[in-house]
Parts: structure tokens; C-alpha cells; sequence
């Protein structure tokens, strides 16, 4: 099966910054490819390599079969993308400005306009500058939608959108692959591409630390964990917790007539809700950890097979 995207030894300077290290990365046709990472991980400019907005250093690129440089205007005709710092300005109206959109772009079907407006609450007949940051956005996601393309390049897509907002852009992208279009897909937003993607690679420092299927990374594994407790012995609270298997970071306190505990925990979360049915519990609240947790674990990890394998 021929990749839609193919990455192989990318490289990118900056003087004497390098945003990419030797990145090599490829996505194949009909998924939802999800790339994530921190901020400054080098998303944005792995993504704008793809449509020819920067240059790579060294390495090669090839983009539904075609290299960016020379792809011009026919490859991007197949190409839907959202910018990650998009900025729509003018006095013209959201309807002129998908309507001048669609002559670059290519045919869209008739409704098909008016039918992503709906679905996204946005009205094109203001103009563009009136629209607040969160409706700027959604008219991007339509100008990228909107000719159905092969290829949807999408940076940091949900920037601004409220919650119902970003389930409807997930239903979207669904909707794309399930229609035969391939989705890379830019995010720092862990639980987004979770919900999404069909395949993850994370990046740090410019770096893939980790890649395959949501479910092999594990990406959730590791959860933060708050739990006020009916005021009983803290020393006999932190050994009943401390014996749990993956549990680190464990912190007991007393604080008025309560105990209060935090832990995050890695792995199967059962046997701390076992230990917990011990005890009076006022309030449990389980979290993922953020994303800069999520990757350093994995960067670590990497760092350290690497050290072991030398």
C-alpha cells in the first residue's frame, strides 16, 4: 500500500536551532494519522513541510505520491489544510470569502458550504473581522472540508472551539475517513487525539519518542489521582497506598476534619479502587496527567532503551 504521506529523514535548522531531527514518519491512506506533542515539539513544522510553506534542511517529503516543491497548485487542489496560527482579516463577508476560497481550492458540491455552516453554529453572512477567534476558526475548518479532499492537513484544529464545538469537529473527521480521505492530525490535546486518531506518533524536542495504534502507546495509563478521606490514621493510609503496585508520588495530609491523598497511578487503576472501599471517601477525582507528563514519560522511557541498547 503506497503512503499518502512519506517522511524519511527530515531535517530542519533554523540557524542554530533544529526543530527536526532525522524525522522519518508515514501515513497511510484511508486513516486518521495523529501527531502530538508540547508546544515547540516541531508539529507546525513538520506539517508545513508538507505543503510547501517551509523548506526541510535535508531528508525528503512526499505528499500523495508527489514532492511539495514541485506538486504546485495541482497538489494542493488535494489538500485541505488549517494552518495552526490561522488568521482570517477583511471587510468581506465569510460567504465571499469561501466563495474565492473555492476557486483555488476546487469544485464544491452545492449546500456543502452551508451545511459545514450549520453543523459548525458559524454565520457566513458577517464579516470575516466581526467573528470572534473560535468563529474564524470554524470557517477555516470549512474552507479545508469543503471540496472533500484526498488529503486533510489539520494544525492545532480545535483552537478556540468550545467542547460541543470540538465533538462536532471529531464527528467530522470520522465522517472524512470513513468516506476514504486520509486526516493527519496536529494536537497537544491528549484526550482529542485519543478519541480520534487511528495512529499516533509523539514528538518531542523535534523527535518521534513514540509511534503505533492509540491502544499500544497507552497514552492514558498514567493518571493523577485526588481523594479526601473520613479523618483516620495517615500513617496506616499511606502503607495501605504505598503497597499498591504503580502508584508513586504519594502524598497524605490531614486539613481540618479530612485526610486528604494524591498519587498518580500507572496501570490498571482496579486495586487502588479496592483500597479505597477501606476507608469513609468524601471526594475522588481521577484525571490524565497533562500532555508534557504524558510525553516525558515516553521520551524517558525511549532515552532509556537507547542508553541500555549502547
Amino acid at each position: 500500500m503506497t503512503s499518502v504521506i512519506d517522511i524519511t529523514a527530515l531535517h530542519k535548522r533554523y540557524g542554530r536551532q533544529t526543530a527536526l531531527h532525522s524525522l522519518d514518519m508515514q501515513v497511510q491512506p484511508g486513516t486518521i494519522y495523529g501527531l502530538i506533542g508540547p508546544n515547540g515539539a516541531g508539529k507546525t513544522t513538520t506539517l508545513r513541510t508538507l505543503v510547501d510553506v517551509i523548506r526541510p534542511t535535508s531528508g525528503s517529503v512526499r505528499v500523495l505520491g508527489e514532492d511539495p516543491r514541485r506538486g504546485g497548485a495541482t497538489l494542493r487542489r488535494r489538500i485541505g489544510y488549517v494552518p495552526g496560527e490561522l488568521r482570517l482579516e477583511g471587510r468581506v463577508t465569510g460567504h465571499r470569502m469561501l466563495d474565492f476560497y473555492s476557486h483555488v481550492s476546487g469544485p464544491v458540491a452545492r449546500g456543502t458550504v452551508d451545511e459545514l455552516a450549520d453543523r459548525l453554529g458559524v454565520d457566513l453572512s458577517r464579516p470575516v473581522r466581526s467573528l470572534s477567534k473560535g468563529n474564524k476558526q470554524k470557517v477555516g475548518l470549512i474552507q479545508a472540508f469543503m471540496h472533500r479532499p484526498e488529503l486533510l492537513i489539520l494544525d492545532e484544529p480545535t483552537s478556540g472551539l468550545d467542547p460541543l464545538m470540538q465533538r462536532e469537529f471529531q464527528a467530522m473527521v470520522r465522517e472524512a475517513r470513513d468516506a476514504g480521505q486520509t486526516v493527519l492530525l496536529s494536537s497537544h490535546v491528549l484526550s482529542e487525539i485519543q478519541q480520534t486518531a487511528d495512529e499516533v506518533a509523539v514528538l518531542a524536542n523535534g523527535r518521534i519518542v513514540a509511534q503505533g495504534d492509540v491502544a499500544s502507546l497507552r497514552l492514558g495509563s498514567v493518571r493523577r489521582v485526588r481523594v479526601e478521606l473520613e479523618e483516620t490514621d495517615a500513617a496506616d493510609v499511606r502503607r495501605v497506598f504505598s503497597e499498591i503496585t504503580g502508584v508513586e508520588a504519594l502524598e497524605v495530609a490531614p486539613l481540618d476534619s479530612i485526610l486528604q491523598l494524591s498519587a498518580t497511578m500507572q496501570g490498571a487503576i482496579d486495586p487502588l479502587i479496592k483500597a479505597l472501599a477501606r476507608f469513609t471517601v468524601h471526594d475522588l477525582t481521577i484525571e490524565e496527567p497533562d500532555l508534557e507528563e504524558s510525553v516525558l514519560r515516553l521520551y524517558g522511557a525511549t532515552e532509556a532503551q537507547e542508553e541500555g541498547a549502547r
